[in-house]
């Protein structure tokens, strides 16, 4: 008997071994892959969340919005260099995405930071002065108005967040309706988010 060929190729054994581990590797990549998006995920809402308790912070030390405080140049301190600017004190915070140097909801980043509420460059305005949120998008406003739900109420804006997980936070915090509730979409059409797509969310606050 010829041992070189008895010894060739492999046994079933073998190869089922073999895609075991090749599933075993698979499948921990994938979860680790799920791990990652559920901690970006995490984090998003986290954001959210961190952003609407220092509106709030702010609300209820010095009896005005951020943005729209009107006494911000007398009752906050800024670092030598820094123009402080103040609100028109109308009770909402004006503005729509960020737009311009004198626009409240651009303002409304620089007397957050000026509070000690979240960490930034206080010079910065206009917007410049936009954060950013976990999937690289724009934090672009906290401004007062009806956008996306037809509700005129303080809403933070949300650019370019993949349809996936604006679907997925309108399910789990909301309707799940892309057009009402606390979380809608602005622009498009249906009551669905684009899961293909990124897309701009306002979060009322």
């Amino acid at each position: 008997m010829n041992l070189r060929n008895r010894n060739a190729g492999f046994t079933l054994v073998e190869i089922a071994i073999v895609l075991v581990i090749v599933g075993l590797l698979l499948g921990g990549v994938l979860k680790g892959q799920q791990m990652i998006e559920n901690t970006k995920y995490k984090n998003y809402k986290q954001q959210i969340d961190s952003y609407r308790a220092a509106v709030y912070s702010f609300q209820d030390r010095y009896k005005a919005l951020p943005g729209d405080f009107a006494q911000a140049s007398t009752k906050l301190t800024a670092p030598s260099g820094v123009t402080i600017q103040n609100g028109n004190g109308d009770g909402s915070v004006g503005g729509g995405y960020c737009s311009a140097n004198n626009e409240e909801a651009c303002i409304v980043w620089q007397h957050l930071i000026l509070a000690g509420l979240i960490g930034g460059d206080a010079s910065a305005t206009g917007p410049t002065a936009r954060r950013t949120h976990t999937y690289g998008g724009f934090i672009s406003s906290i401004a007062t108005g009806n956008w996306a739900n037809g509700r005129n109420e303080l809403k933070i804006l949300m650019q370019g967040v993949p349809g996936e997980v604006a679907q997925r936070l309108d399910d789990e915090v909301d309707d799940g309706n892309a057009t009402s509730g606390d979380v809608a979409r602005s622009g498009g059409s249906g009551t669905t988010y684009d899961v293909t797509t990124s897309l701009n969310v306002f979060v009322s606050l």
